[in-house]
């Protein structure tokens, strides 16, 4: 029973090996991950693009008050 097992997880390893669009998609997890990253970075409370956002919608606001 145990060879069995063995040889089943042999014979997938070696079709995952081979596979050209395992990959591909292994590929895109990347991608994705480091832009999720990025993204993070960018909003987080650190970061400078909150404190930007916040300063133009409240120069956004005043402008329009104003008139």
């Amino acid at each position: 029973m145990l060879k069995h097992y063995i040889n089943n997880t042999r014979d997938v390893l070696l079709r995952l090996s081979t596979d050209k669009d395992g990959v591909v998609s292994l590929e895109y997890v990347i991608v994705a991950a480091c832009v999720v990253a990025v993204v993070i970075a960018a909003f987080s409370t650190g970061g400078s693009l909150p404190g930007a956002l916040t300063s133009g919608f409240t120069a956004i606001t005043t402008a329009m008050a104003a008139l």
